[in-house]
């Protein structure tokens, strides 16, 4: 899964013979999974038509402010479109269109576009030789990286004039690779690593039944995807859902037990930066499992339980540097249980669930949580999505480097 994943892209092409290279651009960006905005300078058409990029793009392609063709014709907002985007390419970036994003000189959609862009920009110059060289192309290059824009380098190779040498815009596939590179250096969880386990787990009464619990997952499965996204290397222990996780990097390990998903994550922990325990392990499992279906010829039936492995324990007792992250599921005293379970597992971070709270618990696509530190510092949150609790709980482990590197 490429970084560029999910990414909302804004494409200005301005009028260079390089210019026919943008359909692979953008069919390259597609197919990493992005969504594409092309925005063209009149110039440029005459080197790639509108067609062929919007077919590629699967969206209109606008060069104008509005469409003179049409007697209702709809402005075409160069706000918004600044707005919407993740990042913004100019590819190729001429001469002329260089000067006038570096000038504020707005004539056109695509400037006009870029001057409200409130995104990361990437600009690919694309010239002959003496033009790439000259003084004020030169300056041009300075004054937009010192405006915080992000300069592609021209390659060397054939010209269009004849001429060997610089000039020449980066190939597609490098232009990928280079926007891929950049993103994932600045992603804030780089070089982590990070243990997420989440699901229930199912404990064997005989070949048929079991003790488990309602846990769909998907609180686990967010909170893997989410710091995936943001550059961590994720391993996700989970056991048995109908979930899969969105981001194909993460490190996917399936279990069943709570004593399979204890033997996983002390194989896992020792080398993690940081363990998010979200999953819901069974407390209990039978002393004795039945080879054969237990077949129902009593009225009454009874099972003799033992205590299962406590992970989330265990896992604080061998703590080093890891930032540990555990859950708790209360129905009452929550916060003071919960700061007890803090002090008893060595746990940094404690994230609350009441049962008592609407919208909260097993089975639904919301949550209600509050956040209690292991200096008992407890912050009540609102109703959320699991996908935007999920994003608080990645953001504390954010917060928890940047005050400690």
């Amino acid at each position: 899964m490429s970084v560029l994943s999910g990414k909302k892209i804004v494409l200005g092409i301005s009028g260079g013979i390089a210019a026919y290279k943008t359909a692979t651009l953008v069919r390259l960006f597609i197919k990493a999974g992005a969504h594409v905005q092309v925005i063209m300078t009149p110039a440029s058409k005459d080197f790639v038509t509108p067609l062929t990029l919007s077919t590629l793009s699967k969206n209109p392609v606008y060069s104008t402010f509005y469409n003179e063709e049409d007697e209702n014709a709809q402005w075409n907002n160069h706000v918004e479109l600044g707005l919407w985007a993740d990042f913004m390419l100019i590819a190729p970036a001429t001469a002329n269109t260089l000067s006038k994003m570096a000038n504020g000189n707005c004539d056109n959609l695509l400037i006009a576009t870029y001057l409200s862009a409130k995104c990361p920009v990437y600009f690919a110059p694309a010239m002959d030789l003496d033009m790439y060289k000259h003084p004020s192309t030169i300056a041009s290059f300075k004054s937009l990286q010192g405006f915080g824009n992000i300069m592609i380098p021209a390659e060397s190779g054939e010209l269009a004039s004849g001429l060997s040498g610089e000039g020449r815009m980066a190939e597609p596939e490098n232009i990928v690779a280079f926007i891929e590179k950049d993103i994932e250096s600045k992603l804030p969880l780089k070089g982590k690593k990070i243990l997420v386990t989440a699901g229930p787990t199912y404990e064997a009464i005989d070949p048929v039944r079991f003790i488990g619990n309602h846990s769909s997952g998907k609180m686990g499965f967010d909170i893997a995807n989410c710091a995936a996204n943001l550059g961590a290397e994720v391993t996700l222990i989970s056991g048995p859902t109908h979930l899969k996780p969105a981001n194909t990097f993460i490190n996917f390990v399936r279990v069943v037990s709570a004593q399979e998903m204890f033997d996983a994550c002390h194989q896992y922990y020792e080398s993690c930066n940081v363990a998010v325990c979200a999953a819901a392990v069974a407390d209990y499992k039978p002393k004795q499992i039945a080879e054969q279906k237990i077949k129902k010829s009593e009225a009454e039936f009874s099972i003799e339980l033992e205590k299962t492995k406590d992970i989330l324990a265990s896992l604080g007792k061998i703590k080093k540097n890891q930032f540990l992250i555990g859950f708790a599921l209360e129905t009452e005293n929550e916060i003071e249980n919960a700061k007890l379970k803090i002090q008893k597992k060595n746990l940094d971070l404690i994230v609350l669930n009441s049962l008592r709270d609407e919208g909260a618990g097993f089975g639904k696509a919301t949550n209600k949580v509050t956040f209690i530190s292991n200096d008992f510092k407890v912050e009540p949150q609102a109703l959320k999505s699991k996908e935007e609790v999920a994003n608080d709980i990645v953001n504390k482990i954010i917060s928890y480097y940047e005050k400690n590197i």
